[in-house]
């Protein structure tokens, strides 16, 4: 075989296409379009139609969880400087819990409107979801598994929040740490300690709370007094005082109620103690306690009647106990005595046992 010949079978010239051919495959390729434009235009029309629904909706549900917000907070405004708003939560508390539920819903409500508008979209591509669904769903298992403490965190700061559990400036027990609220977060809450320090809490962890700053609180004071006094007498020297207390400012706001004498809470031999309490704002029983401690104890003084553990008033008839300056009776005292039989020195022996 010659040099041309091998060359010619190694490059084959094209075979030339022929008008008829062209114009069949041309009619083909014509055919296939106009067979499945009108597939594509309806498939194209139902996402676009998909697409704007589900932004529209998201919008028109962002925007009406944002009124409401704000509506809520401008209703917490009018009543601000009010008598009732004194008795309601403060501001920043208000608006926080407020700010923390419209995120958490306009969240929730986008995550489903996507998500919807998402899995639609892909059954309009004649796309199969069981498997998709089945594969997302084991995924969220292994995902829950691997991070089940931050969404414990995270759907237990959603339920304090909700229910309103505390909020920011409360005074609050959470078992692991107790302070003052000064952030209400869906993972964290953050406390302030008595000595200033700021403490961590994760929610999840929040077992138990005592909030001590929502309704009222209750200041106890127990007075301790000789059982000689005359109780009457005492009763009313309390009683007076607790209401001179309520009468003055800032006490006649922080005092809820009267000062109650509940009665004797213990009766000793040289003691009696009476418990003395008052129902008064949240977050204000311990400066109450120790402002009626001082008007008691002055009240006290001045109607002659001393509190058991102060020092002896002059002029007290006081016996002295007469033994106080006398030694403690010794062992060696009696002769008959264990003691001085033994320290007596043994006599010496006979002369006459000697030989």
């Amino acid at each position: 075989m010659s040099w041309s010949a091998l060359a010619a079978a190694a490059d084959p010239q094209p075979v030339p296409v022929t008008l008829d051919e062209a114009a069949q495959k041309a009619t083909n390729a014509a055919g296939w379009v106009e067979e499945n434009w009108s597939t594509w235009l309806n498939t194209g029309l139902r996402i676009l139609l998909i697409l704007v629904v589900a932004l529209l909706l998201r919008m028109a549900i962002r925007r009406a969880l944002t009124k409401l917000i704000e509506r809520m907070n401008r209703s917490a405004q009018a009543v601000e400087g009010t008598a009732l708003g004194g008795l309601l939560v403060n501001a920043e508390r208000r608006r926080q819990r407020s700010e923390a539920i419209g995120s958490v819903l306009r969240s929730v409500a986008s995550f489903v409107i996507l998500g919807t508008a998402g899995l639609m979209i892909l059954g309009a591509f004649q796309i199969d979801l069981a498997p998709l669904l089945a594969s997302a769903g084991v995924a969220g298992v292994a995902i829950g598994f691997g991070a089940r403490n931050l969404v414990t965190d995270f759907l237990s700061g959603v339920f304090m929040i909700l229910e309103d559990q505390y909020g920011v400036g409360d005074s609050v027990d959470a078992g692991v740490a107790s302070g003052e609220v000064i952030e209400v977060g869906l993972r964290v809450t953050k406390l302030r300690g008595d000595n200033g320090e700021i403490w961590y809490v994760r929610n999840g962890e929040i077992k138990r709370i005592g909030n001590l700053s929502q309704g009222w609180a209750t200041a106890a004071v127990d007075v301790t007094v000789r059982s000689t006094e005359d109780l009457d007498r005492v009763r009313a020297v309390i009683t007076g005082a607790g209401e001179a207390m309520a009468k003055e400012e800032p006490w006649n706001e922080r005092l809820w109620g009267p000062v109650e004498i509940l009665g004797l809470d213990e009766v000793l031999l040289e003691s009696m103690t009476i418990r003395v309490s008052a129902k008064t704002m949240p977050g204000k029983a311990l400066g109450v306690e120790r402002e009626l401690r001082w008007r008691i104890k002055r009240a006290l003084d001045e109607a002659g009647i001393r509190i058991v553990g102060g020092v002896p008033a002059q002029g007290e008839d006081a016996a002295a106990d007469p033994t106080a300056g006398m030694a403690a009776p010794s062992a060696f005292a009696s002769a008959t005595s264990p003691q001085s039989v033994a320290a007596t020195p043994i006599p010496p022996s006979s002369p006459n046992l000697s030989k």
